[in-house]
């Protein structure tokens, strides 16, 4: 596939430009934000477009244009397409694994969390780069759609709970739509019970409905903390969906960075 710059869509993508929730703000906010790239098939009137970004994709247009060899940008990528596109995406990857899905959008209050002592939740800067940064590598998906910390601290689009100085929970904007913000939230291991996600979270919310927007929420259908997280934090079920992990492109022995499994909101 031909790629794109992400300040430059193709025709085609307005399709992606809807203002949905979810990872239907994944275009958007490559757009919005810089990071990210889209795809084409050729260069003039493309029949197939996708977009990416943290490794995530959406892809339609017309599979019939799309030969396995041509969608190789999108392994190891969790791939969001039409059901038209399946057998093409089955003949393309060595693997191609469905991901049960659960959407929620905030509609309701959230529980009023109770922060332990000495522990401070907060809307992150970017002088809190450094301490984002040195959270467990296991952590990077959460600034994944954002090329690196750096850039997520320095969007305001996060909050986190400290405790002299080390990050114990964060939630930020995974990707910023015109209408819809989509959530990502982690807790580290040794932290969790103690509200901190939720008090992370609820700030984060509040901060997205100040901005006009509305958050939203996905996860695993068997991520049930995640879930249980969600409910607390005022986030109501709106539809189930699936995508697909791509395994390397046939004909390719590379691990694909999808073969990682669900992300599982620990840092």
């Amino acid at each position: 596939m031909i790629p794109h710059a992400s300040h430059q869509p193709p025709a085609p993508a307005r399709v992606f430009l809807s203002g949905t929730p979810g990872s239907g703000a994944l275009a958007e906010h490559v757009l919005a934000t810089g990071h990210g790239r889209w795809w084409t098939d050729r260069a003039r009137e493309p029949r197939v477009v996708a977009v990416t970004c943290g490794g995530y994709a959406l892809l339609t247009g017309d599979p019939g244009a799309a030969a396995p060899e041509l969608l190789a940008p999108l392994a190891g990528h969790y791939v969001e397409a039409p059901d038209r596109f399946l057998p093409v995406l089955g003949a393309a990857f060595g693997h191609l694994h469905p991901w049960e899905r659960m959407l929620y959008v905030h509609r309701a209050e959230p529980v009023a969390p109770r922060v332990p002592t000495g522990v401070i939740v907060r809307r992150l800067a970017p002088r809190d780069a450094p301490a984002l940064a040195g959270l467990d590598p296991a952590a990077a998906w959460l600034h994944d759609t954002w090329d690196g910390p750096a850039a997520l601290a320095e969007s305001g689009l996060a909050w986190a709970a400290f405790r002299r100085g080390r990050i114990l929970a964060l939630a930020c904007t995974r990707f910023l739509g015109s209408r819809y913000e989509d959530v990502a939230c982690a807790t580290g291991p040794g932290e969790r019970r103690r509200h901190l996600a939720l008090a992370c979270v609820t700030g984060l919310t509040a901060d997205i409905t100040a901005r006009g927007h509305r958050a939203s929420w996905s996860c695993s259908r068997d991520n049930r903390p995640s879930r249980l997280l969600a409910w607390t934090a005022g986030f109501r079920l709106t539809r189930e969906y699936v995508h697909f992990a791509a395994g390397p492109a046939v004909g390719t022995s590379a691990p694909a960075d999808a073969a990682r499994g669900p992300r599982a909101g620990t840092l």
